[in-house]
């Protein structure tokens, strides 16, 4: 019941955003405005209030990495090659299969669940997560098709305003010292927009996507959903990591793919897998999201 009371609003404010987007009630111009402002600001705020009080004994350690970081790169690599096989030439599947939404859902799931000792091990992922995953997608399709690397955007990854409000709380954190009280005040009210905002405009995106289930898509949400949180998993338990963060980690890789991937989708082919992948595996993430809450913490 935990679980499903943690899960509900998160999908109620998705379906809300979906609802909004599909009967222009909020516009396309709209919701775009709405994610810059969440994700320039917003959601900043949040990543900053959280690391800056949060315990970082444990948090950034090379074994929570590896329990995370490998078994998405093994994904990452194993889709790509059966997605290159199929089509050809490169593309976003291993990345659709390995990225996780990690910020709209995993945050709030992770926060609900767990709290605040929970979230230092999401703000240790999140701080490779997006710099680390799309610089492989980039070089994979520079080596492997006839694109070029943009080395201007892969440095932008990392002035993204959330890396930066990460690197500013852990900087507070370390420094032992504490905003004054009207700051302080001002950074919990922009972060509480943060998260029902995002999901909003998560609802909002996924309007626009397109629910053509084919087998590449099924193959990428089989991946996603299943093969890459039971990979987290047994890592985490051979790594000997701690119950929390192991239930953590799972939930994070057990998260529906990211509406980011859209972006490295070259070919209309592939927007139509990587869109039906995105919307498919944000509807199922509902049903197995609960579940590997329930087996990680069970082991």
């Amino acid at each position: 019941m935990a679980v499903l009371q943690a899960i509900l609003p998160i999908f109620a404010l998705i379906v809300l955003g979906y609802t909004l987007g599909r009967r222009q009630w909020l516009s396309n111009q709209a919701a775009r405005e709405l994610g810059n402002l969440t994700f320039k600001l917003f959601m900043p705020m949040l990543l900053f209030s959280g690391i800056a009080k949060a315990s970082l004994d444990e948090g950034f350690s090379a074994g929570l990495l590896l329990a995370y970081f490998v078994p998405a790169l093994a994904t990452f690599v194993a889709l790509n090659v059966v997605g290159h096989r199929l089509r050809g030439r490169p593309t976003p599947f291993g990345l659709t299969a390995s990225f996780s939404n990690n910020v709209l859902v995993g945050i709030p799931l992770v926060a609900s669940l767990f709290g605040s000792p929970g979230l230092v091990y999401v703000f240790a992922v999140l701080a490779f997560h997006s710099l680390l995953l799309f610089s492989f997608q980039s070089l994979y399709g520079a080596l492997a098709g006839k694109e070029v690397v943009d080395v201007r955007s892969l440095l932008l990854n990392l002035a993204n305003p959330m890396i930066v409000g990460l690197l500013l709380g852990v900087l507070l954190n370390l420094s032992g010292l504490q905003l004054p009280a009207p700051f302080e005040h001002l950074v919990q009210w922009l972060a509480q927009a943060a998260l029902p905002c995002a999901l909003i405009v998560l609802g909002a995106n996924l309007s626009n996507c397109h629910l053509l289930p084919s087998r590449e898509a099924l193959g990428i949400v089989f991946a996603k959903l299943l093969v890459f949180p039971l990979a987290v998993l047994l890592l985490c338990a051979g790594l000997g990591l701690g119950p929390l963060a192991g239930s953590v980690l799972t939930v994070m890789a057990a998260c529906p793919s990211g509406v980011n991937v859209l972006g490295f989708a070259r070919h209309q082919d592939d927007n139509r897998v990587v869109s039906s992948a995105i919307t498919l595996s944000t509807l199922l993430a509902a049903l197995t999201l609960p579940l590997w809450v329930f087996v990680s913490g069970h082991l």
